[in-house]
């Protein structure tokens, strides 16, 4: 599942803690997801914080926090694309961002693009 971004959102931890069926495991994933969120990021966040997610493609109602409030998520919905690979305007500033942490998000609307040209 390719997010609008490139990231793939069946890889994500909190998109798998969503899937785990186990509420120990679950609750120990999610602690983990938040411990890690404070190192990389510098975000407080608690296991409670860490709420289902069905990947950024779902409805709002099934989506992390964070997700919900990400701004290439908004304008891929505002505009109507399945993903950021098909907008007029790639590689935008926000996209640009993403793919320095993640290059291999860029890879996967890369190839989409080009499966789409033909």
């Amino acid at each position: 599942m390719i997010a609008y971004c490139g990231l793939r959102c069946d890889t994500c931890p909190i998109y798998l803690a969503t899937l785990e069926p186990d509420k120990t495991k679950q609750l120990d994933m999610r602690l983990r997801i938040a411990e890690q969120a404070s190192e990389q990021y510098g975000i407080v966040l608690t296991s409670e914080d860490i709420n289902d997610c069905e990947g950024c493609l779902a409805p709002a109602d099934k989506l992390f926090t964070g997700c919900l409030a990400c701004e290439i998520r908004k304008c891929a919905r505002n505009r109507e694309l399945e993903n950021c690979a098909l907008c007029p305007d790639y590689a935008c500033n926000h996209l640009k961002a993403l793919f320095q942490l993640d290059p291999e998000a860029q890879a996967r609307l890369e190839e989409i693009r080009l499966v789409k040209s033909l």
